[in-house]
């Protein structure tokens, strides 16, 4: 059995997708690398079989039609030899050093019969055009170089959570939880660190700088112009966040608490996008998306709505909704979110 399965969805990534193979192959044998052609159009699958063709113990390619970023994950768990599980979106890269010292923990821990639900590493904004990339640690967070559980976890403060370039899931936490993403749907990358969560008894944390998720791209999902464009599809991830978690039912309460803080960041998000967005249409939108959680889950919407965050980022009238604006924008630029 391979120890770690590394995913790479990919639909039309022809002008960048080799950056990313490449970076995984340092990997070597202790790999398996599930190239997922997503009902590409250029050569995206021509690129794939040819690693193939030239790595036939390591990677594979599976073609399938188009079903978005979530059905290409999918098909990577359905698919997954590995102990253990990572997606790198084709646009990214991991650092290779990084890789081994990751792969040589895992073998660690193997030869110690000891199988860790999730390892967390730290991962790097590689912002095009910035010299000085910002790295995103948990070392004021997380136990290092030990096992830990949730009770050990110390607070996550706004903005820095565990996302899906930090997080290596062991494979069959993936089918205990039963995950299975929406298809044709941005955004999926917020269940995929979401609800397997419950389910994560033990963790690992190294610290190392091992994925860089770039940003540069005008039509990438994070672009706050993209995401008010596809707010339809943000506020479904929301909603299935919430209704695919009952947090009220979670019996460790630093686990219920990280993932109340991380449901909150994003139902704020999808709110005020709303509101920028500055079509009226979209203001119905989001009264008919609180009267949504409220009919819900009255405990969540309660928590929602009249906390600290809920309350300064969602002022009434024209006047409010400027200074909810106002707020939102400070806000990204301390804690870095969105």
């Amino acid at each position: 059995m391979k120890l770690l399965t590394v995913v790479i969805p990919c639909y039309n990534s022809q002008n960048y997708m080799q950056k990313c193979i490449n970076s995984v192959l340092p990997g070597g044998e202790d790999l398996e690398v599930l190239i997922i052609n997503d009902g590409s159009t250029d050569n995206t699958g021509v690129i794939a079989d040819f690693y193939a063709s030239r790595y036939p113990s390591i990677v594979k390619v599976i073609h399938q039609k188009n079903k978005g970023h979530g059905g290409a994950i999918n098909t990577g768990i359905k698919n997954a030899k590995g102990i253990y599980f990572k997606v790198v979106d084709s646009d990214d890269w991991i650092d290779s050093k990084a890789l081994l010292q990751i792969i040589n923990k895992l073998q660690q821990l193997r030869q110690d019969r000891i199988f860790i639900d999730m390892l967390v590493s730290n991962y790097i904004y590689d912002k095009q055009g910035v010299t000085r990339k910002a790295v995103m640690n948990y070392e004021k967070i997380l136990p290092k170089n030990r096992i830990f559980s949730w009770n050990e976890a110390g607070h996550f403060r706004k903005g820095k959570y565990l996302l899906m370039h930090s997080i290596i899931y062991k494979t069959s936490v993936l089918h205990e939880c039963g995950l299975q993403l929406p298809e044709h749907t941005f955004y999926v990358d917020n269940l995929f660190v979401y609800l397997p969560l419950p389910y994560i008894k033990t963790m690992y944390y190294l610290s190392v700088d091992f994925y860089h998720y770039y940003i540069g791209r005008d039509d990438q999902s994070i672009n706050e112009k993209v995401m008010i464009e596809r707010i339809d599809q943000q506020i479904k991830v929301n909603k299935l966040m919430i209704e695919l978690v009952d947090l009220k039912k979670l019996k460790n309460q630093k686990t219920r608490r990280y993932m109340f803080n991380y449901l909150e960041i994003i139902t704020m998000v999808t709110a005020v996008l709303l509101i920028r967005s500055g079509e009226e249409g979209n203001f119905y939108k989001r009264k008919a998306f609180w009267k949504y959680i409220k009919g819900n889950d009255l405990w969540l919407y309660l928590k929602l709505r009249f906390g600290v965050m809920g309350m300064a980022l969602n002022l009434p009238g024209k006047i409010g909704r400027k200074i909810t604006v106002k707020i939102y924008t400070l806000s990204r630029y301390i804690y870095g979110f969105n």
